[in-house]
């Protein structure tokens, strides 16, 4: 098999320039772990730079063409193929609970949910770095008082040091996509456990963020708060004016609320 067809329904987009594949593979700083994960290889064009650091190199791939193209011109992956489902496989089948970075050339119509099952994990993958939509990199990296500033941004800035580190033209993929790409890393915070309840701060944000027009007053209103807390001057203003630390602070404020 020499070539592998891009399948739409997988959302794939197969990178053809050498260069953004090594910048991408550079973004790794190889601290804190000695394994990492490639999530979405395709035809390893970001593999082959991969296999040159000093790391052991594994790779997650749903589509059986791929991994048959990976097999047969990849030698170095041996028994580190996994033909499986990242967002449905228990990944410490493999690392056994081993700390690994993740990196990608992340389909598009799943990017978000991958973020999402890292922080389930967090206390396991100290970075994480790859390609998105230009929109989506972004969103994570970005502060608040921005329109994209969201649940996204919130949620991995927590645990997170984010960066967004740069920009990918449409023309260098086959089949083109019909946006331009970002590319962004996202490094584990010394600390990273939150001084609150985390599974509260997380239900805080997402609702916050569910009725964003809002004032805090209005779209927290199913958190049955007293008087007294809803006079808080942090309710006069909407989520995208509260930063992380606000949103941990207020989490505080709404756990101990009544106590």
């Amino acid at each position: 098999m020499d070539k592998v067809k891009a399948k739409k329904h997988l959302g794939q987009h197969f990178l053809n320039d050498e260069n953004i594949a090594q910048k991408i593979a550079d973004a790794l700083t190889l601290d804190g772990y000695k394994k990492v994960l490639e999530i979405g290889p395709g035809m390893g064009v970001l593999t082959k730079y991969l296999l040159e650091k000093p790391i052991d190199t594994y790779v997650i791939e749903i589509d059986t063409e791929s991994v048959e193209y990976l097999q047969n011109h990849y030698l170095k992956l041996s028994n580190k193929i996994i033909s499986k489902d990242f967002l449905k496989y228990n990944i410490n089948e493999v690392f056994e609970g081993e700390p690994f970075a993740i990196i990608g050339n992340f389909p598009y119509n799943i990017s978000s949910q991958i973020v999402f099952r890292t922080l389930e994990m967090r206390d396991q993958i100290p970075e994480f770095s790859g390609m998105f939509q230009k929109e989506v990199a972004e969103r994570i990296c970005e502060k608040k008082g921005s329109k994209v500033y969201g649940i996204l941004s919130v949620l991995t800035q927590a645990f997170y040091d984010t960066e967004y580190l740069f920009t990918v033209s449409e023309h260098v993929f086959t089949p083109p996509p019909k946006v331009k790409s970002g590319v962004m890393r996202m490094r584990r915070k010394e600390n990273y456990k939150l001084p609150c309840d985390e599974k509260l701060f997380f239900n805080v944000v997402k609702t916050a963020f569910n009725q964003r027009r809002k004032t805090l007053r209005n779209s927290l209103k199913s958190f049955n708060m007293s008087d007294n807390l809803r006079e808080d001057s942090i309710f006069d203003l909407r989520p995208e004016q509260i930063s992380v630390e606000q949103f941990i602070e207020l989490t505080q404020k709404i756990a101990a609320d009544g106590v």
